[in-house]
């Protein structure tokens, strides 16, 4: 998602862009191909053998020189100005196959755990170093560190200001989960259920946010049905800065949509369900913007909510303060 942000606001300004995408399962291809942006389309590779000995290597489709190699072509008809890469498996191995086929190449990374042959890295992890990169990037590399260039949709610094200021008089009547638009492990379910033991407002209205393709998607409808609020099953949405506006609270994962939260304000019990994700959930819980919460600790849930509720308005300022909204338009000059 934070590609097709950033890519939007190319397109804005004059940039003819086309994507590399392997056709995972839930993918978003269908959804790239919508906001009318070419895409080229990898398969998925028959080796059994695909480990290279990175963070979540599993998870390329491929190891890295079959990956490279399945790319050249595509980028040698190309010849592209800038190449964006995004992904936790590739590092300067592939890299350095495709290097002719591009003039510069900006690298997307928030793990910090791997060396790049790249003009410009963007880590938008909140407090992250020049030093964190240190002998991982050409010295001459140029280092875009925090979340002040988070790649944000517009909608987001758009609905800003109207979010900040109807929480100066906090109320507690939406509660928004979102997990992620696939959950592949249906967290989301474990959650409905987890609310079952807490003692909320007989108003409340719960909206839940989930993709199309979110394989535990009927399940959570039919859970929805169940509980005794108002409860939405909101599939696709278009306007996730509206929805987040108007909430009160929000439980969600501790990924890129934290940073979506921290602009609006939004008081929220981020969930850890994957390993990269702790290192943000602790730096945004140690700096009051928001409480951090284990999955195998689902249990604390109830008593979560009542800390948020009672927290509300130190969460609005500490997150507020991390991210306004502008940082995909910082990143695009750099582009220029």
């Amino acid at each position: 998602m934070r590609c097709l942000t950033l890519a939007k606001e190319l397109k804005e300004q004059g940039a003819v862009i086309e994507f590399i995408c392997r056709e995972h399962e839930g993918n978003l291809i269908e959804r790239i191909e919508q906001q009318g942006f070419t895409t080229h389309v990898l398969p998925i590779s028959q080796s059994t053998v695909i480990e290279d000995g990175l963070y979540g290597s599993q998870w390329l489709g491929a190891n890295q020189q079959e990956d490279a190699t399945l790319c050249l072509p595509i980028l040698e008809k190309i010849k592209p100005d800038w190449l964006i890469v995004d992904h936790y498996s590739l590092d300067q191995t592939w890299q350095s196959v495709l290097a002719e086929c591009f003039s510069k190449l900006m690298v997307i990374d928030d793990l910090a755990n791997r060396k790049h042959q790249c003009d410009v890295l963007l880590d938008q992890t909140y407090g992250r170093k020049d030093s964190d990169y240190a002998g991982l990037v050409p010295k001459c590399s140029q280092l875009l560190l925090g979340s002040e260039y988070a790649l944000l949709r517009p909608e987001f610094a758009e609905w800003r200001e109207f979010s900040l200021q109807r929480r100066i008089k906090p109320s507690f009547k939406k509660l928004l989960i979102t997990m992620g638009g696939v959950d592949a492990d249906n967290v989301t379910g474990e959650l409905l259920d987890a609310l079952k033991a807490c003692s909320l407002p007989k108003e409340l209205e719960i909206n839940i946010v989930m993709g199309a393709t979110a394989p535990h998607l009927k399940n959570v409808q039919q859970q929805a049905k169940l509980l005794p609020y108002k409860t939405n099953v909101l599939v696709d949405v278009s306007n996730m800065a509206e929805i987040m506006a108007n909430a009160d609270l929000a439980i969600g994962a501790a990924g890129a949509t934290t940073w979506e939260r921290c602009c609006l304000g939004l008081p929220t019990i981020q969930i850890v369900i994957a390993i990269n994700q702790r290192l943000i959930a602790e730096l945004i819980d140690n700096v009051g913007a928001a409480l951090c919460l284990g999955i195998e600790q689902l249990d604390q849930l109830c008593n979560y909510i009542s800390k948020v509720k009672n927290k509300r308005e130190q969460l609005t300022v500490c997150s507020s303060k991390i991210v306004d909204g502008t940082g995909t338009i910082q990143v695009v000059r750099y582009l220029e």
